[in-house]
This record gives C-alpha cells, sequence and structure tokens, in this order.
C-alpha cells in the first residue's frame, strides 16, 4: 500500500512539474510577441489625419486618381478629394507615393501570433484563417477588443469530415444530427465559417449546409470525394477550394481541356461563389522535388518551427520517397501545375470570381512571403496587373458580407491600406514590400513592419504550438 502511495505521489509531483513547465512556456511566449500589443506600439494620439500627395488606386475601378487627399478618423476613410481643408489633423504627405487597399490572403493556416506581424510586414490586412481551433479565438477575441496590432482575423471551426478517419486533425462527423449540432456549436463558439472538407457524404454534407442556412454561417468548401463536384455550387457556399481538386475530382486525374470545359460552364451556369485557387501551395510540391535542401531555405526560417519539423519534413520525405521510386513525378507535378494555371485563366474568361489565396501556413507555404508568389502565378495565367489586384483586394471582399467594409479605396470603407513607392499596376513586384501599412486607420511604417517580420524569423514556440494543437484534440475528439 505504501508503494501505491509513493508512486502515486511521484506521478503528482511530476504532473505538478509538467504543467508548471507549460505554463512557464506559454507565459514566454505571450511575452515575446508582446511586441503586437496596440500599448506597446508608438502611434501618433490623434485619430484623425491627412494623406496629401498620394496617387490612389481605389480598385472599384481600373484607374489611378492622381495627386489626391484622402481623410482618416477612426479608421475609417471620411473623403477623398483634390482639395480638403482641415484643422488640427496630422498631415502624413505620400510624396506621390501610390496608395491601393490592404491585400487579404483568403486561405491560410495560422499557427501563432508571430504571424500576425509577418503578414502585415508583407502588405496583408486581413486573412482568412481555415482550420479553426480554440487559440484562434483567442486571437479573434484580441483583434475584435483592439488589443493587439493584426491584420483582420476571420477563421472557419474545425475541418468538417465524414464517417471515415482521416487524420486526427480533421473532425470526424458520424451522423446529420452530429453535423447540425456542430454548426450550431460553432456558431455560438465565435468562429465566422464553417469549413467542409474531404470525405463528407451527402447526408452528412447536406445537413451540414442546411444547418449552415438556418445558422446564417458561409460554407467553405474544400471538395469532398464523396459527393458530385456540382454539390459545391450550393449559394450557401461562398468559396470553392483548391484547382487541383478539379484535376482530381470532375477531370479524374486527366488534364483533359474537353471535360475542362463542361466544368467551366458548371461554374459559370451554377456557382454563385468565389473560386480560391492555392496555386502556390501545389507549386510547392514541385519545389520540393527539384531543391533537396528546400527545407534549409532562409524562408522557411518563417514558418513556425513545429510545422517545419513535423508537416514540411513529412511533406519533403513523402515526394523525396515518390521521386525515388517515380522518376517521372516531377514532370508530372509540373505539367499539372500548368495545367492549373490554364484552369485559371478559363475560369476568370467565364466570369468567375477569383479570390487570391496560398495555403499558406503548410508544407512550405511560407505565411506573408507566399501572397507575392501567388499572385504572379495569376499574372502567369493571363491576367492583368489589375484583375491580378482584383484577386486580393475587391473580390475577397466581395465573398464574404462581413468583409464587405474592406478591399477597395472608398468612403465609408475601413483605413486597410498601402502606401507603396511604385504603381503595382505597372509592376507587381511593388506590393512586396509597402513603405506604410495602415491598419484599421494606425500608421506602421517600414522599420516597424521590418521589426514584425525579423521577430518572427527562427521563433523558439515549438513546445507552445505543441500544447495549443493538443489542447484542440482535448476540446474537438
Amino acid at each position: 500500500m505504501k508503494i501505491i502511495k509513493r508512486i502515486f505521489k511521484f506521478f503528482l509531483i511530476l504532473s505538478g512539474a509538467i504543467l508548471l513547465l507549460l505554463l512557464v512556456a506559454i507565459g514566454i511566449d505571450t511575452y515575446r510577441t508582446g511586441y503586437l500589443k496596440v500599448k506597446n506600439i508608438e502611434f501618433s494620439d490623434n485619430d484623425s489625419y491627412l494623406i496629401i500627395n498620394v496617387n490612389i488606386i481605389p480598385m472599384n475601378q481600373d484607374t489611378v486618381l492622381t495627386d489626391k487627399m484622402v481623410h482618416v478618423k477612426d479608421g475609417v476613410i471620411q473623403k477623398i478629394g483634390d482639395q480638403i481643408e482641415l484643422e488640427g489633423v496630422e498631415i502624413i504627405d505620400a510624396g506621390n507615393r501610390f496608395l491601393t487597399p490592404g491585400l487579404i490572403d483568403m486561405h491560410v493556416h495560422i499557427w501563432d501570433r508571430y504571424e500576425l506581424g509577418l503578414y502585415l510586414s508583407k502588405g496583408i490586412t486581413a486573412v482568412r484563417n481555415l482550420w479553426g481551433m480554440p487559440m484562434h479565438l483567442r486571437i479573434k477575441q484580441d483583434v475584435a477588443n483592439d488589443e493587439i496590432v493584426s491584420p483582420l482575423f476571420y477563421t472557419t471551426g474545425p475541418k468538417l469530415t465524414g464517417p471515415e478517419f482521416i487524420g486526427d486533425d480533421n473532425l470526424n462527423l458520424t451522423s446529420p444530427k452530429e453535423a447540425r449540432d456542430k454548426v450550431v456549436s460553432y456558431k455560438e463558439r465565435g468562429y465566422d465559417f464553417i469549413k467542409t472538407y474531404y470525405g463528407l457524404t451527402p447526408d452528412i454534407f447536406d445537413a451540414v449546409v442546411e444547418q449552415s442556412t438556418i445558422s446564417d454561417m458561409d460554407v467553405i468548401a474544400h471538395p469532398s470525394q464523396k459527393v458530385p463536384y456540382v454539390y459545391h455550387f450550393n449559394p450557401q457556399i461562398k468559396s470553392i477550394e483548391h484547382t487541383e481538386d478539379i484535376i482530381q475530382q470532375p477531370l479524374n486525374y486527366k488534364l483533359d481541356t474537353l471535360k475542362l470545359e463542361e466544368v467551366i460552364i458548371d461554374f459559370k451556369n451554377l456557382n454563385r461563389g468565389s473560386f480560391s485557387p492555392t496555386l502556390t501551395g501545389y507549386y510547392n510540391i514541385y519545389n520540393m522535388l527539384t531543391n533537396d535542401a528546400v527545407l534549409e531555405s532562409e524562408q522557411l526560417d518563417y514558418m513556425n518551427p513545429l510545422i517545419r519539423k513535423v508537416d514540411s519534413k513529412a511533406q519533403f520525405d513523402r515526394w523525396y520517397n515518390t521521386k525515388l521510386s517515380d522518376p517521372n513525378i516531377v514532370k508530372s507535378i509540373k505539367d499539372q501545375h500548368d495545367f492549373h494555371l490554364y484552369i485559371l485563366k478559363r475560369l476568370h474568361q467565364a466570369g468567375v470570381r477569383i479570390v487570391c489565396s496560398t495555403d499558406a501556413g503548410i508544407g512550405i507555404t511560407t505565411p506573408g512571403f507566399s501572397i507575392h508568389q501567388e499572385l504572379a502565378f495569376y499574372k502567369e495565367a493571363g491576367l492583368s496587373n489589375y484583375e491580378v489586384l482584383k484577386t486580393a483586394t475587391i473580390n475577397a471582399s466581395e465573398t464574404h458580407s462581413i468583409m464587405n467594409n474592406m478591399g477597395s479605396i472608398e468612403e465609408g470603407k475601413a483605413a486597410n491600406l498601402l502606401l507603396l513607392d511604385r504603381n503595382p499596376l505597372e509592376d507587381l513586384t511593388a506590393l512586396k514590400n509597402p513603405s506604410t501599412v495602415f491598419i484599421k486607420g494606425r500608421k506602421l511604417n517600414r522599420e516597424t513592419l521590418d521589426s514584425f517580420e525579423e521577430k518572427a524569423a527562427n521563433r523558439k514556440n515549438i513546445l507552445v504550438s505543441a500544447v495549443r494543437y493538443a489542447e484542440n484534440l482535448m476540446i474537438e475528439k
């Protein structure tokens, strides 16, 4: 009996020590991301200012409004004009630079708060997180309460799959009733959207969509192979993800231009939402196949360390081993990527609304950096610079009603803006390092943005990231 008590006492002490260690690690991580707290950043006390000598790219029309003034107050664009007379406001001389709406990445996976500053440093002022966990609700709350400087933050709940187990990172639904209950629960808990995923059967898929309509929650669909592709054209589904799923499902893994035309007709006639291509995420398979040192690349320094150690490594190993057994895989992946560009071109020509999306945060697709490669792919597919920029601004904002207050420079819109040294309608690379980012009207200069980027590099929060992932598993399973 004494031995049992001693063993029990030992495990009690050990458990307490582990808990204390975890609390200390979380506390350190919270301290290290304190640079994002609004109170720790020096902002002007004046919440009303006038930007002068600025060339506006409004994005609600294909034009440049030259030598304008923009009055911002309380984070909102109040007035745009040739001459605005105001007293007692701060004057910001743009020096003939170009003002655009902030960029929006519509498909990301956020793993920690360092990434929020990283996104801002790359000109991204809103993100749509598509793998919801409890930590994302806390981020969302802090952004809404104006506690931290961050891109505007929107998130789905956990990925909803069917009865077949396809990984502990998904939520398995076993019945239509459970599906409806989960949608109600996610609405109550504060998630913005529902994400359907691979493996949903027709009855469960229908239950998710029906309850989402009742609960007024937009659905974002990673296509399920258990239902016909046209199932995803339901009006409650506001965007369909991933170009590769068009090839894998309606084209049955064939690069078939004739069959694609049938899919394009379905999109044109049935789809009322947006299409989210995530070309960069797929192209990075080709990167892994052609660069054996990709995991040591400088950009990977900005990935969450847990994801880099687990997911990045696992994906690299998978494709490296595939290449050893099938030397033709390199050409196959490149051919499919090139076909993705063709699909995007045809969807665009058919009038489908394209929204910029990168799948950042998994594999080797780096937060912030990836959006500029994604936009370059849209250009390569044949879109004009203006059409490319629309995908990351006005198109994205029109996808969900809760995002309608951004995406263009108009009176009454949120002052989420980029000040650029060059005109992106002439050269898209002008977007890469904005001289100033305005988020909720607050001005972040390049020095501050560079400091955000620097703090995100090689961060040491692998233990805390694991704890947050484990928290999700405990709550959802």
